[in-house]
């Protein structure tokens, strides 16, 4: 608390806004260029989005452009409000607190800012940001030395997360209408069930719905069919449309005939080309979706290098990110399979080891923040479900205050420690105030004793004296 209490003298101009020692120009200066940027960001997202989608007409004429613009305007406010309520924060208390220039000018920021952005989109922002900040608590904490970090401790955290995951995956209504979706912005109601059924295949589901009679009687439907009915046809075929359809027959027949355990679910393949399927089906996913990722960045270079082509194609991050869905997926299926067939039954705990096993792919595909945001689910799902109980209380506008709370925290540490925040959201802080979060005087900071400056040791601004409540050069201690 006393560390809390320490301050220092200097006024806005000096710390915060140092490219100009107005208070109202700045804040016109950092909310123009908020506008500009968050209309960039806004406006492709909900129109791929409302394309992806299949939008009706209607949707396109009276609901695109209010969505956008008012998505807009959130983050424009959240960037305009802070370097307001940093101003204001200042002639209020007089002094510069080891809080006041991050949290406390970021805190009513965001929390004005989230009112302002649709209902359906808030809970999503929340996870986001509620993820975010854990992440940079933690980061905090291991440069205090509070906590030591666990090495491989993301895949740990994504094998605990992936095994409850998938319990509640197979578990009868286990998940189903309490995920949410960074896919859905329309009602941000996702179904992690549905998404579930998409990575590892319906027939792992307990309630699914094909029958081995229905199989077998299509399966002898098909078998019955005499080759005969397509004499002319098949006769003028080429050599080439032959020999794929013998390549059919013969993967079709190793599918068909194998080891398959009476409890297993996948009727159409063995156990062996199940897994193996599964891997081909999700390493194909991940690397399409890798590739995508990457086409607007080089797009622009295959017309004068048309050689950056082949690396996109051959990107290594590519291969990895196919590598980890699709060992995911096989890993999770080869060992629920290898259950049912040492247990004799098919039971629900399965999932359990399987998951847990199955979260070892990320070891090609390291991510903290796929972790921790998978994990942040995990314990929303958790929350509603007990909500539903009866175990938990609910709270309305809990999304509000935690997303700004979150936020302000991550603003302190943008402001305070920067290198504990994560890199991708510093970036983001830097386009959207169109690099003026860098421009502050951090060197000052430093007196909190967080190494504010780590990063900024070359930069000092270039201040008018006059406007300087503590003259250049003067060492100041904290009071």
């Amino acid at each position: 608390m006393a560390a809390l209490s320490k301050s220092i003298p200097h006024s806005c101009y000096e710390i915060g806004h140092t490219w100009s020692p107005s208070c109202t120009l700045s804040t016109l200066q950092v909310t123009a260029g908020a506008l500009e940027v968050s209309f960039k960001i806004y406006a492709p997202l909900y129109l791929i989005a409302a394309i992806l989608r299949r939008r009706k007409k209607d949707y396109y004429k009276r609901r695109l452009i209010p969505e956008i613009l008012q998505s807009t305007s959130f983050l424009t406010a959240n960037g305009g409000l802070y370097i307001a309520f940093f101003c204001i924060l200042r002639r209020l208390l007089g002094r510069f607190y080891s809080w006041s220039a991050g949290f406390g000018a970021a805190l009513p920021a965001s929390y004005i800012a989230i009112l302002i952005e649709r209902k359906s989109r808030r809970g999503l922002l929340t996870i986001y940001m509620a993820n975010l900040a854990t992440e940079t608590i933690f980061r905090m904490a291991v440069t205090r030395g509070i906590v030591k970090p666990l090495k491989h401790g993301e895949v740990l955290l994504f094998c605990l997360t992936a095994s409850l995951y998938m319990f509640f995956f197979r578990c009868k209504d286990g998940l189903k209408g309490f995920a949410f979706s960074a896919l859905n912005l329309a009602t941000n109601v996702d179904d992690v069930f549905g998404w579930g059924r998409f990575i590892v295949g319906k027939e792992e589901i307990p309630s699914h719905s094909y029958q081995p009679e229905a199989i077998s009687s299509s399966r002898s439907e098909r078998a019955g069919d005499p080759p005969s009915l397509q004499p002319e046809e098949g006769r003028a075929s080429s050599r080439g449309s032959a020999i794929t359809a013998l390549a059919r027959r013969l993967i079709d027949t190793l599918c068909k005939h194998g080891p398959r355990h009476r409890c297993c679910k996948h009727y159409q393949d063995n156990c062996i080309s199940y897994c193996v399927k599964g891997f081909i089906r999700m390493f194909s996913v991940g690397y399409l979706i890798q590739c995508c990722l990457k086409v607007p960045s080089t797009f622009r270079q295959v017309f004068t290098k048309p050689s950056r082509l082949l690396s996109l194609l051959y990107n290594k991050e590519n291969f990895q990110l196919g590598a980890f869905l699709g060992s995911f997926v096989s890993i999770y299926k080869g060992t629920s399979c290898f259950l049912r067939w040492v247990r004799n039954l098919d039971d629900e705990l399965h999932a359990l080891i399987a998951g847990f096993l199955a979260g070892i792919s990320m070891f090609f595909y390291k991510s903290t923040s796929i972790s921790m945001y998978l994990f942040s689910k995990l314990v929303e799902t958790m929350y509603f479900k007990g909500i539903e109980a009866g175990r938990f209380p609910y709270f309305p506008e809990a999304d509000t205050l935690i997303y700004a709370i979150s936020t302000a925290i991550c603003f302190q540490a943008a402001v305070m420690e920067v290198q504990n925040l994560r890199p991708s959201y510093w970036k983001f802080l830097l386009r959207l105030t169109k690099g003026r979060f860098a421009l502050m005087n951090r060197k000052v900071l430093d007196a909190f004793g967080t190494e504010a400056s780590k990063h900024f040791k070359d930069f000092t601004p270039k201040l008018d004296p006059r406007f300087m409540l503590v003259p250049p050069g003067m060492d100041v201690d904290l009071s």
